[in-house]
């Protein structure tokens, strides 16, 4: 079994195929946290130690016994009010004000299979293929007659461990919750440093790695969305952990709203690390009767390093997480119409794009924005999805069938969340939008944002995606969010401290009856490029846009930050033009494909403007990335430098069996009498023999993997190099 419960210890141990996570009832009905790393058997509680500690107290149940406090003992789900001063996972007030909440362990129920979460996205398994199971653990506090239900999901063959909570009122008088978060690792030793993923429109998802100091480091969004600025996603490692050693923990959040991430190192060595919603404007009132839901985090542990973490994350990502007809699939190649015309498209002019399209051996073209409404520019039209046919100069119908006759799919762009104020929708619903009354409002992008904790708006947002999508054979919808949300008031909703989560509700059921309906739909998420680029979105999107950044060179990092916690197949990549529209820069056109074939491969640009070399150029392209697709949808990723700070970037996907590596490098700088540039490669078979099918060429894996493989010379600045290994 996966989960065992140990009578004579009262421990809870889950196992994975590499891994432990051990949990305890104490004497006093509390749950401590006693292990979680390399799979281990026994009870492991003479890792917790007791001391006299000065100004930690003891609770009441512990009469003189001053050793134990909660103030220093590892905990599983630590609350506020007990004597912990640390940072709680649950904060709750009384209809009086009084804050506190001491649980206490009732029972607890083991089963076969994963659980799954209402309304909200999960990793979901397969009983018999995956061995799942959960744990329930059921608290209780009887002074507020709160109940809360742990959820431990295990899928012991990815080495992954998930956890949610469950908040539910069975007493008279309505709570408030003021802080939630859904999962907490107590470390009673060790010195850590904290990787997170940091940056900015257009330059998400760079790694951050700084050393653990007393005190809190506290990263998140309180942007109503996952974000440009912090991922959810967070790494505690061992502060001498590379690629291939050391121990390390991760932190995923399931959830594309406001989020927030904690590590913090108290007064006796110990570390906490948690994860859960964020606190800014989260203040909600828990009714009798009512429940209120945790989302998901996934954990991993490494022992082997962040390779062996961040292929655990994928597999667990593109098996468990994402789902629908493309989960297993290679997704269509295309070409997008944004950075060919931006807002000045017409019928002739798409239609001109999907015989290029064609001729490059492409499969769906794809009508981003200004095609609906009176959407001639970015300020007007956003909420009116119905078909500027004066604007295209037919029907949105007849040009699906236009582009259907070339023998391309067609895709479409929509902002479903978002109103213009100027917009029929605006005019006849202001009260719909998430403004301050009394207030101006604040804009961006000169948009607000739709309710989306209001039924009647969501309601309406899949009546209009419906009327969009039924008027042809619609294969792909880029599902786009261009702005944060700032004003958190809802004219209907009883409490607006519940605003924002009950928005991600209301977003979530949107796309939920949205897949439903379309099966065969595949959605690219897309918020400004890589602003809620999460796993909760995954749940519904299969790929999301990785950035609004096209440049082939920021791209190296940015995918290489990405690659920590998510798998290529979601990595939304296209070739664009050169000079590139955000930074200026000029790359090769090999070099641009090289980084975005890292990804769902597509093209972002005008072909009209192209040579007839660079044409024929695209054609190998595209044929190559047809062969190499399926190894970088399945395969192991492997980064084999980092782009921050190495001359050369390099990475590769290898087959799980070792047959096949595909290895690709870009050089980032170029100098004078250069010295050489070898690259490492990783995930070969030992002892085999590999041959390189551009030169015939073969290699000792072990001398691949140790001396590594020389980078050309002489070469140019951003000059790329792709390799094909199969072994001999």
């Amino acid at each position: 079994m996966a989960i065992v419960f140990d009578p004579a210890h009262k421990t809870y141990t889950l196992h994975t195929e590499q891994t432990s996570y051990q949990l305890q009832a104490d004497r006093f009905g509390r749950l401590l946290h006693l292990y979680y790393g390399q799979r281990s058997e026994g009870c492991l509680d003479y890792l917790l130690t007791y001391a006299d500690r000065g100004f930690s107290g003891n609770p009441n149940e512990a009469g003189d016994e001053r050793r134990y406090s909660m103030d220093a003992l590892p905990q599983e789900f630590p609350v506020q009010g007990t004597g912990d001063y640390r940072s709680p996972l649950l904060s709750v007030r009384d209809e009086t004000g009084t804050f506190g909440c001491d649980l206490k362990l009732q029972g607890h129920t083991i089963r076969a299979g994963k659980y799954a979460l209402e309304g909200l996205p999960a990793v979901y398994a397969d009983t018999e293929a995956d061995g799942a199971e959960t744990l329930e653990l059921r608290l209780y506090n009887e002074r507020l007659g709160l109940y809360v239900t742990l959820l431990y999901g295990v899928l012991p063959k990815l080495d992954i461990i998930t956890r949610a909570a469950v908040l539910e009122n069975a007493g008279s008088g309505t709570l408030r919750v003021e802080k939630l978060q859904s999962a907490c690792l107590d470390f009673v030793s060790g010195d850590f440093d904290l990787i997170c993923f940091q940056g900015r429109h257009a330059m998400e998802r760079t790694p951050d790695r700084r050393p653990l100091h007393h005190g809190s480091t506290v990263i998140g969004s309180r942007r109503g969305y996952s974000s440009h600025q912090y991922n959810p996603f967070v790494i505690l490692a061992d502060r001498t952990a590379t690629e291939t050693a050391g121990r390390c923990w991760a932190m995923q959040f399931v959830y594309s709203g406001g989020f927030q991430a904690e590590a913090e190192l108290d007064q006796y060595g110990q570390t906490r690390l948690q994860m859960g919603l964020a606190e800014d404007t989260f203040s909600y009132p828990l009714r009798p009767g009512e429940k209120l839901t945790a989302p998901e985090v996934i954990l991993t542990y490494s022992a082997a390093g962040l390779e062996r973490l961040s292929h655990n994350l994928h597999r667990c990502i593109r098996r468990h997480i994402c789902r629908g007809r493309y989960r297993d699939a290679v997704r269509p190649l295309l070409l997008n119409s944004w950075e060919a015309a931006y807002f000045n498209i017409n019928a002739d002019t798409l239609i001109a794009l999907g015989r290029e399209a064609k001729a490059l051996g492409l499969d769906l073209l794809v009508m981003d924005d200004g095609w609906f409404g009176e959407r001639w520019n970015d300020r007007a039209g956003l909420g009116d999805w119905t078909t500027n046919e004066k604007k295209l100069g037919c029907s949105l119908g007849e040009l699906i069938g236009q582009v259907k006759a070339l023998g391309l799919r067609f895709g479409i762009w929509m902002e479903p969340e978002m109103v213009n104020e100027d917009s029929a929708l605006y005019r006849a619903h202001p009260d719909w939008a998430l403004t301050i009354p009394g207030e101006g409002p604040v804009r961006a992008r000169c948009q607000l944002v739709l309710d989306l904790s209001r039924r009647e708006v969501c309601d309406y947002l899949f009546q209009s995606l419906c009327a969009v999508l039924d008027q042809g054979d619609i294969s792909y919808l880029k599902w786009d969010a261009n702005r944060s949300i700032a004003e958190v008031y809802s004219r209907t909703a009883d409490d607006q401290g519940r605003v924002l989560y009950d928005y991600m509700l209301g977003l979530y059921d949107i796309l939920e009856r949205l897949t439903a309906r379309y099966p065969d739909l595949l959605i690219e998420g897309c918020s400004g490029g890589g602003g809620r680029f999460d796993a909760g979105m995954l749940y519904y999107c299969p790929q999301i846009w990785c950035s609004d950044n096209t440049d082939a060179v920021d791209r190296l990092t940015i995918q290489y930050g990405t690659s920590f916690g998510y798998p290529a197949s979601t990595v939304g990549a296209h070739v664009s033009a050169c000079p590139n529209h955000q930074t200026g820069r000029v790359t090769p056109l090999a070099t641009r494909a090289a980084v975005a074939m890292a990804g769902t491969f597509g093209y972002e640009l005008d072909p009209k403007t192209l040579s007839e070399e660079e044409k024929e150029e695209i054609r190998r392209q595209v044929a190559a990335f047809r062969e190499d697709a399926p190894l970088v949808l399945d395969g192991l990723y492997y980064r084999l430098s980092d782009p921050t700070r190495e001359l050369c970037a390099a990475w590769a996907f290898v087959s799980e069996s070792g047959e096949r590596c595909l290895l690709s490098a870009v050089l980032q700088n170029c100098h004078g009498n250069m010295t050489p540039v070898y690259v490492k490669l990783r995930g070969l078979t030992p002892g085999a023999l590999y041959r390189v099918r551009e030169s015939g060429a073969v290699y000792p894996a072990d001398a691949l993997m140790d001396m590594g493989l020389p980078f050309p010379l002489p070469a140019a600045e951003y000059d790329s190099r792709v390799w094909h290994f199969e072994r001999v």
